[in-house]
């Protein structure tokens, strides 16, 4: 089975750089990966309170963690970074959870994990693995919030002009991605299903 996934990813690959300018792409949306940091709170499960009371946490970390959500860290000293602050996050929010009647708690870590093609706002993130700080309430099955630690999106009303800065983190073909252009969002699509055949190899 697993020279099957291995023959497909890889055909799928090979058709994907012979394809004009698609070599770039591969090269630029692993850069766009590497330099991105994101925030990912997994409800327990998809009942309406469940999926309220994560958006009640989601609220309470970005105010009562504003300094490590302002973009101050990046995903290459994550680890470094927000292990001491672990603790204090999954303390907020067990605080919210028992206010709202909830008896299971929060854990938090940092993981890289696969994220299909995902949109957030005017920007485009490719497929595949990305360094995240997770916070998963009870199970952590249910339906996810996420957004950008790094560069910094979590925060609201981001400006025109903190907008053009986070642009400037994806220096090259790597704004080019992120913003979708010069027919760079047609293949998508096809990166995408090389990446999930390869997260699937590496769960095997």
């Amino acid at each position: 089975m697993n020279r099957t996934y291995c023959g497909i990813a890889a055909l799928i690959l090979t058709i994907a750089l012979c394809v004009g300018g698609v070599a770039d792409y591969v090269v630029a949306c692993r850069n766009v990966r590497e330099g991105v940091l994101r925030l990912h709170i997994t409800a327990d499960s998809d009942t309406e309170e469940a999926q309220e009371v994560k958006l009640k946490v989601r609220d309470a970390l970005l105010e009562s963690g504003a300094a490590i959500f302002n973009g101050s860290v990046t995903a290459e000293e994550a680890q470094e970074r927000l292990e001491p602050y672990l603790a204090d996050i999954e303390k907020t929010a067990d605080g919210v959870l028992r206010e709202n009647g909830f008896d299971y708690t929060a854990r938090a870590y940092i993981v890289n994990e696969y994220f299909g093609v995902r949109e957030y706002d005017d920007i485009t993130l490719p497929a595949g693995c990305y360094t995240a700080l997770r916070v998963a309430l009870g199970s952590g099955e249910g339906k996810n919030w996420w957004c950008v630690m790094f560069p910094p999106l979590c925060l609201p009303a981001a400006s025109a002009k903190e907008k053009d800065d986070v642009f400037a983190v994806f220096s090259g073909n790597g704004e080019r991605v992120v913003k979708a252009e010069g027919g760079y969002k047609v293949r998508f699509k096809l990166v995408e299903v090389a990446e999930k055949l390869m997260e699937k190899l590496r769960g095997e």
